[in-house]
Formats: structure tokens, sequence, C-alpha cells
């Protein structure tokens, strides 16, 4: 099983995620830097629009930067759409999964051109585990409500979507969120991956510390469990709507960390 923890701590150590680092991010890119690209993928009750933010932020910075739209009809649907998405790619790529994104950036990512995986207050699995088995001893918070349908499709319970998802955005973004939402076949939930990317590629995880739909202690779990750096942002189970640029920057220093070291 190859790791590159131990290098990667190296070459990124004097790229430290404290404020003032982020705050001197370059809006432009090394000419050097191998690792440009980007690819997003969001989660379940969501679509892409969701990164807009860090798209924006990303773009500006110099990144090419694509967008999966995940059907979120099974596990088997989101890893094509997003394997469609890394085939379009030109050399090195930073691969981000967003919650249930972060099962298929899993089973995804091992695609030649990824160099590094992203978590974003995510889920993640090895092989022959499912998403659900990721809540085994934590449980879903009680402010996480999902409402399935006959269909076996689930979405967000809408009384409890703002409080349950997306705390931290106003009002008015949080019910856009909440009537654009797209509803996700509960059975990929049980479907189990058959290929864990993280046990080759560095990692990185964003914990989100106020997370309502995973709880903060799993995804602290989550993180350990595949070796990734860990960093906390103070935000919802959204920060790339609410905090899209603390996500931009950990999404950089990924893409610098793994140039650094080479493909």
């Amino acid at each position: 099983m190859i790791k590159f923890r131990n290098i990667l701590l190296a070459a990124a150590g004097a790229a430290s995620l404290g404020g003032a680092a982020l705050a001197q991010t370059a809006a432009t890119l090394p000419a050097d830097q191998s690792v440009r690209n980007v690819v997003l993928v969001h989660g379940a009750f969501a679509d892409g629009s969701g990164w807009r933010g860090v798209y924006d932020d990303l773009t500006a910075r110099g990144y090419r930067v694509t967008i999966v739209q995940n059907p979120l009809t099974s596990l088997a649907d989101d890893v094509a759409a997003t394997r469609r998405a890394l085939a379009r790619q030109e050399g090195g790529t930073i691969l981000v999964g967003h919650s249930w994104g972060g099962v298929v950036i899993t089973e995804a990512g091992v695609d030649d051109r990824v160099k590094g995986l992203v978590y974003v207050s995510a889920l993640t699995a090895d092989v022959g585990e499912t998403a659900g088995d990721q809540y085994a001893g934590f449980g879903i918070p009680s402010t996480f409500v999902i409402d399935e349908q006959p269909d076996g499709f689930g979405f967000l319970n809408l009384e409890r979507f703002k409080e349950g998802f997306a705390a931290d955005v106003s009002d008015a973004e949080a019910a856009f969120m909440r009537n654009s939402q797209v509803p996700i076949a509960m059975s990929a939930f049980a479907t189990p991956v058959t290929q864990a990317a993280w046990r080759t590629r560095p990692s990185w995880f964003i914990v989100a510390t106020e997370d309502a739909a995973i709880s903060p202690a799993m995804l602290h779990q989550q993180a350990e469990k595949i070796g990734a750096t860990k960093v906390e942002i103070r935000a919802s189970h959204v920060p790339m709507v609410s905090q899209p640029r603390a996500v931009a920057d950990v999404i950089d220093q990924a893409a610098r960390a793994v140039s650094a070291i080479g493909e």
C-alpha cells in the first residue's frame, strides 16, 4: 500500500494553513506548478451550483476548474459522471468531494490524472464498505432529517433543511438550496466501494466544526481513518457555500503540495 503522508508533511510544512498563510494566497499560479486542474464533486440533495464561490476563487488564481453534475441515481452513475469529467482533464488534477461526493471520489479517484484528493465535510469508505457503514458508532444527527419517497429517493425535510444542512448561510440562500435540492436514490448509501483512492493518493480533509448533518466527531474519525491532512473550518455542512475562500485555500495547498513532490 503506497502512503505519501510523511512526504506530504515535509513538503507542506512551510505552507501552514494558518491565518497569515491564507491571507497571502497568490492570485496567479507559479509557472512551474504541475497540478493546475481541479474537479469538484457535489454531494446528495444538491447540485454543482453550490461550488460557485469556490469555482470563482480558484479560477481567479489560474486553476482550470470542472464541476461534476452527479445524477444521484446510484454510486455507479455518480462515479461514471466523475470519470467523464476526469477524462477531459489535461495533466494532474485535484479531485474534491463534498459529503456523499467523498464516497464518489474514493471510487473514481484511482484515475491516473488524480494526484490528490480533498474531502469536504465528507464520507469516506474502504473497499467493501458503504456510505452507511461510516455512521456506525455515531449515528445521524437529529437535525438531519431525510424524507424517503415511495420510489426510494430521499429529499431533506423542508422544515429542518436550514438547521441541518446550511445553518450559516442567509435565509434566502438556504431557501433556494432547499427548494432546488436534488433527491438521491437511498440505495446508493448501501452500495459498497470497490476501490479506495485514498490508499494510493495523498488526501486532505476539511472538518466543518459546526456540521449538523455529519457529526464533527465522525468527520475527525473519517479524516484520521484515511490518514488525511486535516483542516478545521468553522462552518455548517456546506463550507463551500458559506466559506468558499477557506475551502479554495485548502484545495490550493493540496495542488501546491503534490506539485512540489512531483507527479
